[in-house]
């Protein structure tokens, strides 16, 4: 199977000069045959302009978000549960799981950057996710037997209490970050990858394109709905190893299904490298900082040697923001060398404003990082939360393990998906004139304002919560009295803000991104996720050190009744109101990008 992908991605890869030629001469000069091909540039397996009749659509998407779903339900199988791993197996500190399972999950979303990179410029997005999806299966079957196998586990002594050795701790993180290295190959190409199944040049499949983000995230939503309830109960219950050995089987079964589907896939050629393309400009535009740009922009630089760029089927017009960066396309004498350009010193409008579109994007993108802290904590400090809190339901001997109680989060998104496309959605539309309800940029907002309460919400819980404990000496007490199920607010509270601002940071950034470079837009929008992560363990690390100066014990403890955990929360909750006021702000500067169906 792996020889199969590598042969598959090489023939993706392979752009020989005859064919493209006959591909470029095909889309411009066009045939009795233009309408059963693309004209976005993309190609199928074989390499050949993809047809619209056989290629495409929903029915290669089918098999896309059917590997979306299986690699999900993997991966939520996985880690909904991990810091309760950490702590209860591996014998963590609260402090200590909770900063590594926030850098594990900063570097499951800071790998797609590498991602990004590989997929624009060598493999491909399906070769990409062919490739980091094997290695993504060998960490899953890595961690099975480091929770099942005598000698790799950890050891429990009779009263429940585990330890493990460094090496059985190695192997643990070993696989763990084996993991983080595949979803860095899926997650950033995934969703772009089921975009391309869609021509923008066709108004039928544009139109069609437009509900692909929002079933992506409904079942994303399902798969961690599953693995939130019935994994984590089997691992409760049963056994890690059996837990985490059906989330592997999940990841085998993604990989067998996406092969599946290859005939039918429609696939854009790597380009060059997008950072290479990114650096050219900053340094031409250095390079002739001294210069003025033209105020007719019709003599910037458009043309490129076929030699010194791929074939794209949009360019970006120019934008009169950012000009310094103008000068790069503004022709000398000595931008060419014996006829040849010199590619660091002179570039085209096109490779300008990319760069322009992505420093846009930074301040936008900056603001979902606070936005990722406080959603990070749905698998961190809401279930800490819970494992303190009266698990059973009702008056009955069954218990709801305090991760389970996240299904509550994704069951908000199954409702508010629906709710927003078929009523949200036509009600904006008549006061707002858009096509969509609201923009990428005010569906942003209202997540940003909305996951502001959820941190509320935990704040006042984990107060009352406290309160009871003080009232009636409940300090020693494993489980107070105050049933888990008083969480379901904050789950789901957080849940609405997820549909509003997740879904629409993946529709903003694949919309803005330029069309050369929307696996690193992918990227770029998840690594936000990456940075929510670090700074949540980075805000632990500093608080757990300024709350337990002077012999105070601390925010964040092992035994969460001596704590003050609202705190926290409500730390969050301020840097949420703030992190909103700056978004209100940069979003009114934003300049969208202008793209032009046109060649270079």
């Amino acid at each position: 199977m792996q020889t199969n992908s590598v042969s598959i991605a090489s023939g993706l890869m392979a752009s020989q000069k005859e064919d493209s030629s006959l591909n470029t001469y095909r889309l411009l000069e066009g045939s009795e045959e233009d309408d059963l091909y693309t004209e976005d540039g993309t190609v199928d397996y074989l390499d050949n302009i993809a047809n619209r009749r056989t290629t495409g659509n929903w029915k290669a998407c089918s098999y896309i978000l059917g590997t979306e779903f299986s690699e999900r339900l993997a991966s939520f199988g996985m880690s909904s549960n991990l810091v309760v791993y950490l702590k209860n197996r591996l014998n963590e500190h609260s402090v200590t799981a909770s900063k590594n399972m926030a850098n594990w999950s900063g570097t499951c979303y800071a790998m797609p950057l590498i991602g990004a990179v590989v997929a624009d410029r060598y493999l491909g997005r399906y070769g990409t996710i062919a490739t980091f999806s094997i290695i993504y299966a060998m960490g899953m079957s890595l961690l099975t037997l480091s929770a099942s196998v005598p000698g790799l586990k950890p050891i429990c002594d009779e009263g429940g209490v585990c330890y493990s050795t460094d090496a059985q701790t190695a192997v643990f993180f070993i696989a763990l970050y084996l993991v983080a290295i595949g979803s860095g190959g899926i997650k950033p190409c995934v969703t772009p990858f089921g975009a391309d199944q869609f021509d923008d040049t066709d108004e039928v499949e544009k139109a069609q394109k437009g509900s692909l983000f929002n079933w992506f995230y409904f079942l994303i939503s399902i798969a961690s709905l599953i693995a939130h309830s019935v994994l984590v109960w089997i691992q409760v219950n049963i056994g890690w190893g059996i837990g985490y050995g059906i989330a592997t089987g999940a990841m085998v079964i993604a990989v067998i299904w996406f092969f599946s589907g290859t005939t039918l896939y429609r696939n854009q050629r790597p380009g060059s490298n997008p950072l290479t393309r990114l650096r050219r400009v900053i340094v031409a535009s250095i390079k002739k900082r001294n210069l003025k740009v033209p105020t007719d922009e019709s003599v910037l630089f458009k043309n490129v040697d076929a030699e010194t760029t791929t074939i794209r089927s949009h360019k970006l017009d120019h934008t009169e923001s950012l000009s310094f960066f103008d000068k790069a396309a503004v022709e000398l004498e000595s931008d060419r060398i014996e006829g040849s350009i010199n590619t660091w010193s002179l570039c085209t409008v096109t490779e300008v404003e990319e760069l322009k579109a992505l420093v846009r994007l930074l301040p936008l993108w900056a603001t979902g990082i606070i936005f990722s802290t406080m959603y990070v904590q749905t698998g961190i400090f809401f279930v800490l939360q819970g494992c303190v809190m009266d698990t059973r339901v009702g008056n009955s001997s069954f218990e709801f393990p305090p991760a389970s109680v996240g299904i509550f989060d994704f069951i908000s998104v199954m409702f508010w998906v629906p709710v927003y496309e078929h009523i949200i959605v036509p009600v904006a539309r008549k006061f707002t004139g858009q096509k969509n309800g609201l923009t990428p940029l005010q569906r942003l907002g209202t997540g940003l304002f909305i996951a502001i309460f959820s941190m509320i919400c935990a704040g006042i819980l984990e107060y009352l919560r406290l309160e009871l404990v003080r009232r009636h000496d409940y300090y020693e007490l494993d489980h107070v009295p105050m049933s888990i199920f008083w969480q379901i607010p904050q789950y789901f509270i957080m849940g609405c803000a997820e549909v509003f601002t997740q879904i629409g940071q993946m529709e903003f950034f694949y919309d803005q991104a330029p069309d050369s470079m929307r696996s690193f837009g992918a990227a770029l929008s998840l690594s936000t996720t990456a940075l929510g992560c670090y700074m949540s363990s980075f805000l632990v690390t500093v608080v757990t050190k300024y709350s337990t100066r002077n012999g105070n014990v601390g925010w964040i403890t092992d035994n969460l009744n001596y704590g003050h955990l609202h705190y926290f929360f409500g730390l969050l909750a301020m840097l949420g109101t703030i992190n909103l006021g700056v978004f209100i702000l940069v979003s009114r500067w934003y300049t969208h990008k202008k793209s032009v169906k046109a060649l270079d």
